[in-house]
């Protein structure tokens, strides 16, 4: 990486909310450090997206690593400067869709899985940047929640209990790192349909029930979440910490 301070790390920026997140800011003159996990048929793809963002003028560092491995956090920091990273954006969608009953039910395992990807992987990573002092002055540290932390939808127990650690994690941090100069929020996203909730099952069925209970008709999609990443990346939203961020066009009301 260069000498920029103003680094977006992105976890999990190949595709969906992250990838949405990563063309927004760096249109807005962000420098980008991109960890991703991406199928070799998918990578073509991603790196002509890639070269697009470069074409706006950003430096973009992309890492083809699994997040959660401690390997892939000390060779990732070892590259970026002190005082470079002015905002860390969590997008990893990793985790168990099971049901609780049934031969394929939820395991311990499934959770902790789940619960590590989706959930204290956020906090591990922000440790480590704080640690080796990676972050600017007036840092942002973000995640993607949802509503399923608090609503019960078939074969979502797992990642809703991974939500709710992190959101958890969010708030302490948010007091804990303010002396850093650091605010951290959640935002939590209208169903959008990315690749990992397509995933999820019957998400057909939850897209058309969630469009008739969206005041605007519509799901979310990946730019609207973008938006508001690069609302809070903006010295602007400094008084916006330990926050839940609705972006979902008011779905969430009905």
């Amino acid at each position: 990486m260069n000498q920029s301070n103003n680094i977006a790390l992105i976890l999990g920026g190949s595709s969906g909310l992250g990838l949405a997140s990563a063309k927004k800011l760096a249109q807005a003159g962000f420098d980008l450090c991109i960890v991703h996990r991406t199928r070799k048929s998918d990578l073509d793809d991603f790196h002509n997206v890639v070269k697009q963002m470069e074409q706006t003028g950003s430096t973009v560092n992309t890492y083809n690593l699994d997040a959660l491995k401690k390997e892939t956090i000390s060779e990732v920091i070892s590259y970026l400067p002190k005082g470079s990273v002015k905002l860390l954006l969590h997008s990893i969608a990793k985790g168990s869709l099971k049901p609780l009953t049934g031969d394929n039910a939820l395991t311990r395992e499934d959770i902790e899985i789940t619960v590590h990807a989706m959930g204290h992987s956020w906090y591990q990573w922000t440790r480590a940047l704080v640690k080796a002092k990676c972050f600017s002055e007036n840092s942002r540290n973000i995640a993607f929640t949802s509503e399923g932390n608090a609503k019960v939808w078939p074969g979502y127990a797992a990642v809703s209990a991974a939500k709710a650690t992190m959101e958890a994690l969010m708030r302490s941090m948010a007091v804990e790192y303010a002396e850093l100069g650091m605010t951290t929020n959640c935002i939590q996203a209208g169903a959008t349909e990315t690749p990992s909730f397509k995933m999820i099952p019957n998400s057909d069925i939850l897209a058309e029930a969630v469009k008739k209970r969206n005041p605007f008709k519509r799901l979310t999609t990946p730019e609207d979440v973008a938006n508001v990443v690069y609302l809070l990346s903006k010295d602007e939203a400094q008084w916006i910490n330990g926050s839940i961020i609705k972006v979902d066009g008011g779905e969430s009301l009905r």
